[in-house]
């Protein structure tokens, strides 16, 4: 993993070039200062999903995790959504809930961004999955269509978490994506789940989830 759960504050990533690269560093510094002052999950990403900075509340989330080559959730967080084992034991109902909307959002991402070599990378691991292939290329579009366009979008969205912390425990997110002019310049977004209190759930419910693995099914439109 890139960062770890507790200790010192990372520091940011390696970052675009730009006209004063040590003052973008120095902001993005401040900026990882900022995001441990917020006591909900919160990271920032580029347009690929790899994790430029990450706070401890999102190090806390996924503590968990095991060890994965290419999907860990501070590493590249589309992967970790879509190809990691345990992500089902974190983000509840994870199928229709988050995958559907990643993908959704990769596919508009990869029409923009087609010759990108880590999107293609992203895209073949999702082929040699058969059943998330046939989600993407088949029951992506009649899913977009019962849902809107709005799935593409993760601001505003409200999803289930299963927190390992008891005071959260199984609970729901609210998506906020509220991005300042100089992260937007940058090429990145920030992302905050902002929790809500916990609600009950039946104890088999996280043993459930965390058998589950990839994609399955797809719901059906309307």
């Amino acid at each position: 993993m890139a960062f770890t759960a507790g200790g010192q504050r990372p520091a940011p990533r390696p970052v675009p070039e730009t006209s004063d690269p040590s003052e973008t560093q120095a902001y993005l510094r401040d900026y990882a200062a900022f995001l441990e002052a917020v006591p909900f999950p919160s990271f920032v990403v580029d347009h690929r999903w790899d994790v430029a900075l990450a706070n401890g509340a999102f190090r806390a989330l996924f503590a968990g995790v095991g060890p994965h080559p290419t999907a860990m959730p501070d590493d590249n967080f589309l992967r970790f959504v879509l190809f990691h084992p345990d992500a089902p034991a974190i983000l509840g109902e994870h199928e229709p809930r988050w995958c559907l909307p990643m993908l959704a959002h990769f596919r508009s991402v990869l029409e923009r961004h087609g010759h990108d070599p880590a999107l293609q990378a992203i895209r073949r691991d999702i082929a040699q999955d058969p059943i998330m292939e046939a989600a993407y290329r088949q029951g992506l579009p009649h899913w977009i269509r019962a849902v809107g366009e709005s799935a593409v979008e993760h601001d505003g969205a409200v999803r289930p978490v299963l927190h390992p912390d008891p005071r959260w425990g199984v609970t729901d997110c609210r998506v906020v994506v509220e991005t300042p002019r100089s992260l937007e310049g940058l090429g990145y977004m920030r992302l905050t789940l902002v929790l809500r209190e916990a609600r009950r759930a039946p104890a088999r419910e996280r043993r459930r989830r965390r058998a589950a693995s990839h994609l399955r099914v797809v719901p059906p439109p309307g």
